[in-house]
């Protein structure tokens, strides 16, 4: 059975969130099994081809801020998604935040 690579394995755990949630890079890094590598997670996601249908988009930073672009989506796109699947987003300090405490995924 050959291993997975950590690219696939990210991707198929994203692919997990549901609408109207989002994670965390460090928590999906610890999910799979990998849990020092917050900025793996999000280099895989922001090399994503554009045909890629995993919801990247529902990933961002620890403090609830989107914090990574995507090479072909900016930042304001990410928050317009998360917005069309019902995730509020406010945009203070020049930067697009999402309440962690209310949309974050809890797998469990």
């Amino acid at each position: 059975m050959p291993v997975d690579s950590f690219s696939e394995r990210v991707i198929r755990v994203i692919g997990k969130i549901p609408k109207g949630k989002a994670a965390t890079y460090g928590q999906i890094a610890a999910m799979v099994y990998s849990p020092r590598a917050a900025r793996m997670v999000g280099q895989v996601l922001r090399h994503l081809p554009r045909r890629m249908t995993a919801p990247w988009h529902r990933v961002i930073n620890s403090k609830g801020m989107i914090s990574i672009e995507n090479l072909n989506v900016p930042k304001p796109e990410q928050a317009r998604r998360l917005q069309e699947e019902g995730i509020a987003v406010s945009f203070r300090d020049g930067n697009y935040w999402v309440d962690l405490k209310k949309y974050l995924w809890n797998p469990k």
